[in-house]
């Protein structure tokens, strides 16, 4: 069973993110996901400074059976990528919600992450 931590909210597309409380977010792939995709061999992070939409493509992630698009849960602005991924990307696989996080955001509208699910609905997603 996959680890779905109640502090986070996600997105349909397998993505959390956890606020910070300060206009910003911390954005990952769930365990669900990287458990799915299997061991993953490569992780493309877009550069800080780049201005995401909700829903929009930020990187991808390589395992040994598929690549795969990750997706900014809200719109927001790349303030910090974790460039540990470059040379250990399978951190991702080993500490989905902690080591393995992609990405900090400058969230445009803070408001909007609670339109993203809570762990509840998005247990009964992945079911």
């Amino acid at each position: 069973m996959s680890s779905v931590p109640s502090d986070l909210r996600y997105a349909k597309s397998h993505e959390w993110l956890k606020p910070a409380g300060d206009g910003t977010a911390t954005v990952g792939i769930t365990d669900y996901a990287q458990n799915s995709l299997g061991d993953i061999t490569y992780v493309q992070l877009p550069k800080v400074g780049a201005t995401l939409t909700a829903g929009q493509v930020y990187g991808v992630v390589e395992s040994v059976k598929a690549a795969s698009d990750l997706y900014s849960p809200v719109a927001g602005t790349v303030v910090e990528v974790n460039s540990a991924l470059d040379s250990a990307p399978e951190t991702v696989n080993g500490s989905p919600y902690e080591g393995g996080w992609m990405i900090k955001l400058k969230l445009a509208d803070p408001a909007a992450v609670s339109a993203l699910l809570d762990s509840v609905a998005y247990g009964k997603l992945i079911g």
